[in-house]
């Protein structure tokens, strides 16, 4: 570990060098990164989609649809909007404080580490990168050891395509991650689990350093079948794809359980069947469109929550397993117990617990006794429980009517809050997540208002009471000696 050791203060020390440089400020700099990226990823789409498979079974279409087709419109999205981005907003002051003028400028905070997840190796280490170079950081990423083929060939790639004493890659497990943590950065961006996202806030507070932690959570997902029945089968298509049909569920937007009122419940499970098997046929772990679990550590967890007896009794659909493929089938129960750990942990994988409710009002009650999710999806035209939904419940989004696009969408801020994490990016909130807006206020010397110094008096306590209170009609009367 003293080579690691020595590697990450080598290239600590360029990055540091070359930020202190001011060349990742120039916009023409950061322009030709995302330039490199955008070709980076069209030149490698084919290795990229074959190592995805490799670490996690993606078919090409799903890779290219959740991680090289995102990559490329948020690279594109940061190029086509920096201009506009790294503009200086003027800012109107109160009257009070005329004639002097403010604006807010954005800078880079300087050398960001992003540390990245397995599930979407590609996407996840890419993306943040995307913001930190558009703000003009020096970036170091630390590519998952449980994703090794997509790690491997981000390290190979990248620098071939872009600075490379600005932006490193730096492979590894724990132990490189115990090294990072103990320098100091600008900035930490870390996406994973809640577990690690507190060690991570842990190791950040000993240098006071910010940070955006993506974590995750047990997301929920409201069916109110009154006002959607008419489109139940639309319904089901998008709960399906979303659960099954990204990563076989190991997504921290993945729809975790469905509310549904009891009197549906059986008619939804039926409703499931006909759509898995368009989806993957009748034998799905043969059709290539599920992915499969990332690790043997990561199938025994998700086995030992299925095998649970409780919880074994519960299921309605599917079950089965094969350790030797890491394939988990995807599998629906029905109302699980509520202190089984598969009900109080991410299940991250395919498998989706329907709970049942007497009246879909109950949701909310029960969404609010729980860790505050990434992501609420409800299925509803009812305006009434939306509008519960929105101001009885907190969670980093809400989608009606659908699920997980939400994380597509750079026009939306996309983050956590509470358990599920801190902080937002995409778009131009990845700019901002990546920069230090700082105020710029100019005073002008021209006129100067005595009521400000000492020594205090009567008059001076009237004049700054009405200050306060941007009562101006008021200040010119007294200033004139027509109010006391």
């Amino acid at each position: 570990m003293e080579a690691m050791k020595e590697t990450v203060d080598q290239s600590l020390r360029e990055m540091r060098d070359t930020f202190a440089s001011g060349r990742t400020r120039s916009v023409k700099w950061r322009k030709t990164q995302l330039e490199a990226i955008i070709e980076m990823v069209k030149d490698n789409e084919d290795k990229m989609c074959d190592v995805l498979f490799q670490d996690l079974g993606k078919h090409s279409i799903e890779a290219f649809r959740d991680e090289l087709g995102f990559v490329m419109r948020s690279a594109t999205t940061a190029l086509n909007s920096l201009d506009k981005w790294v503009v200086p907003r003027k800012s109107n002051l109160p009257l009070l404080f005329y004639p002097a003028t403010g604006k807010v400028i954005s800078e880079p905070y300087g050398t960001v580490l992003v540390l990245s997840s397995w599930n979407f190796p590609i996407s996840l280490s890419l993306d943040p990168m995307i913001g930190a170079i558009s703000a003009g950081n020096t970036v170091l990423l630390k590519a998952s050891e449980l994703s090794p083929n997509a790690s491997a060939l981000l390290a190979k790639t990248i620098p071939s395509y872009l600075d490379n004493k600005a932006i490193k890659v730096i492979e590894g497990g724990p132990d490189v991650a115990t090294i990072l943590l103990q320098h100091q950065w600008d900035k930490i961006f870390f996406t994973g689990s809640p577990r690690i996202g507190k060690i991570i806030m842990a190791a950040a507070a000993e240098h006071l350093t910010p940070v955006t932690l993506e974590l995750g959570g047990k997301c929920p997902t409201i069916i109110d079948h009154h006002s959607v029945s008419k489109d139940m089968k639309s319904v089901v298509k998008r709960i399906s794809g979303g659960k099954w049909g990204s990563c076989s569920g190991q997504a921290c937007i993945s729809v975790d359980y469905i509310l549904v009122e009891q009197s549906f419940a059986s008619s939804l499970i039926e409703m499931f069947k006909p759509v898995i098997r368009s989806f993957f046929g009748e034998n799905p772990k043969e059709s290539g469109c599920v992915a499969r679990i990332v690790t043997k550590k990561h199938f025994q967890r998700l086995s030992r929550l299925l095998n649970d007896p409780r919880v074994q009794a519960s299921i309605v659909y599917g079950g089965s397993m094969d350790e030797e493929k890491l394939y988990v089938e995807p599998t629906i129960l029905l109302n699980p117990p509520l202190d089984s750990e598969i009900m109080n942990e991410e299940i991250f994988g395919p498998v989706l617990p329907i709970i049942t409710l007497r009246d879909i009002q109950e949701s909310i009650g029960f969404i609010k006794s729980k860790p505050k999710p990434l992501a609420i999806y409800a299925f509803t035209m009812d305006e009434k429980l939306k509008t519960r939904i929105l101001s009885e419940t907190s969670s980093g989004s809400v989608t009606f009517n659908d699920v997980m696009i939400q994380y597509m969408c750079d026009a939306l801020p996309f983050g956590g809050v509470g358990e599920s994490g801190m902080g937002r990016y995409h778009g131009k909130y990845s700019f901002e997540c990546f920069s230090h807006e700082k105020a710029i206020m100019e005073g002008s010397l021209a006129m100067d208002l005595e009521a400000r110094y000492p020594p205090w008096n009567n008059f001076k306590l009237t004049f700054i009471r009405l200050a306060f209170r941007e009562a101006y009609f008021k200040l010119v009367l007294l200033m004139l000696g027509l109010k006391r």
